[in-house]
Parts: C-alpha cells; sequence; structure tokens
C-alpha cells in the first residue's frame, strides 16, 4: 500500500487560503442599495462614482459565477446578461461626468436585471 499524499502542495494550499480570506459572501441588500444609488433620479456624488462602480462591477462578479455555477446559462435570459456583464465588468469608467453617470447606470440596470432573472430561475434566494 503507498503512502497517503495530500492533493494539494504548500503552493496550492496556500493560494487557496489566500482565497479564502478575501472572499466576501454574496450580500444582496448591499447589491440592492448600490443598484439604487445609481438608478435613483437622483445622481450619486461625483466623489462616489468610481467606489460604486468598482462596487457594482464586483456585484456583477458575483452574479456571474452563480450564474455559472448554477448552469444558469442554460436559460437564453440569464445567458444574455451574463455576456453583457462580463462585457460592461471589462470596461473601465470613462472621463467626464455624464459619460461615467451614463456607465454606472448600464452597470446598475445589468447588475439588476440579472440579479432578478437569477431569482427568477431558482439561482439565487431573493433579497430583503
Amino acid at each position: 500500500m503507498r503512502p497517503w499524499t495530500p492533493p494539494l502542495d504548500n503552493g496550492q494550499l496556500t493560494t487557496v487560503l489566500n482565497r479564502l480570506r478575501r472572499w466576501t459572501a454574496f450580500d444582496g441588500c448591499a447589491l440592492l442599495d448600490d443598484v439604487a444609488a445609481v438608478l435613483d433620479d437622483v445622481p450619486p456624488a461625483e466623489e462616489n462614482t468610481t467606489e460604486l462602480a468598482e462596487r457594482l462591477r464586483g456585484h456583477l462578479a458575483r452574479l456571474v459565477t452563480i450564474a455559472v455555477a448554477s448552469e444558469a446559462e442554460q436559460d437564453t435570459a440569464a445567458a444574455q446578461l451574463v455576456l453583457r456583464a462580463r462585457a460592461l465588468h471589462a470596461d473601465s469608467l470613462p472621463r467626464g461626468r455624464q459619460a461615467a453617470m451614463a456607465h454606472l447606470r448600464r452597470l446598475g440596470w445589468t447588475v439588476n436585471e440579472l440579479h432578478d432573472r437569477l431569482v427568477a430561475i431558482r439561482c439565487l434566494k431573493e433579497a430583503v
């Protein structure tokens, strides 16, 4: 009988540990708060634009990961939203207040629509 060997070496275990340390749980309430902030009739303050864009990109990344892991892409609408989310996630925040706000609103709508679709096809529970 061969002696047992661990499935991962030290470097791989360190990588897993670091990823676990950086992991944060999905927060549907924070997602909805950020979506509301960018889709409200009153635009967010200019100094919050970059931070909101980063948080919305984070929401998109989490939602896409959830969609892929739960095989939601078999749903045509979800698959289209995942493609849009990936494209928006890759786009940088444009310069200029109006262009940045337009980009934030696109991010917000995509986060909202993908979240709603994942709830509708039961990949996520509805946020309170």
